[in-house]
């Protein structure tokens, strides 16, 4: 089943490298100067012909199977992992109890809004270690008082010719409470009922409503059908 999802060639890997930072991508913009154009050409056209890629009226885009690549690869060497990612994810909220968000740069979800998120390292030493290292590297910004809340394992479904699973995600819940990050373009302060307005990466509200009951601990399994 993997194999499926396998890009072999490093143009084509090049090509899906770029659109996981891009919505969309014109053929020039993608294309390396080194690259013959219709050695790119050949494998701009494999990739579209096995789904991994779509061209649209706004340029090139990643189709459901790049998706689905780009969320199980290594982002330093593009390389496909098989087991389920394992994340911490940041619910920080404000005196005024709004929850930051924070925009996805990347695909997938790509210009949708989350929770502060990233993955564990092998170094971490603890859940709550990799929360605080997470934290200072997306937000510049050091908690001294981490909780760990609850566990939640998401998991996105996407009908693509049958039923296929996009992506597995374990996701460690750490909360901490301040006031000084600052908004930005890419940081938004948020209440939480009007997390609805916004377009949402999978299980986001569903994952601050369960917080909320302040539990001493808690575990969810969420099952996301995309569109």
């Amino acid at each position: 089943m993997i194999e499926q999802y396998t890009i072999n060639h490093h143009i084509g890997r090049s090509i899906v490298a770029h659109l996981q930072t891009h919505k969309y991508a014109r053929f020039s913009d993608m294309r390396p100067k080194s690259v013959d154009t219709n050695l790119f050409t050949y494998h701009l056209k494999l990739l579209a012909k096995s789904g991994f890629i779509e061209k649209t009226d706004q340029g090139y885009t990643l189709g459901p199977k790049g998706l689905i690549y780009v969320d199980r690869v290594s982002t330093e060497n593009m390389k496909l992992r098989t087991q389920p990612k394992i994340i911490t994810m940041l619910l920080i909220q404000n005196s005024e109890g709004r929850v930051l968000l924070q925009k996805r740069t990347k695909q997938p979800y790509i210009e949708s809004w989350t929770l502060p998120y990233g993955k564990l390292h092998i170094e971490d030493e603890s859940v709550l270690s990799a929360a605080s290292r997470e934290s200072k590297e997306k937000l510049d910004f050091t908690p001294q008082s981490l909780r760990h809340v609850g566990d939640c394992y998401i998991v996105t479904h996407q009908t693509v010719n049958g039923p296929t699973i996009q992506s597995r995600t374990l996701a460690h819940i750490t909360r901490f409470e301040t006031d000084t990050i600052k908004t930005s373009e890419s940081l938004k302060w948020i209440k939480p009922l009007n997390l609805n307005s916004f377009t949402l990466a999978p299980a986001v509200e569903q994952i601050v409503a369960r917080a909320f009951f302040n539990d001493t601990f808690f575990f969810e399994e969420f099952h996301i059908d995309l569109p």
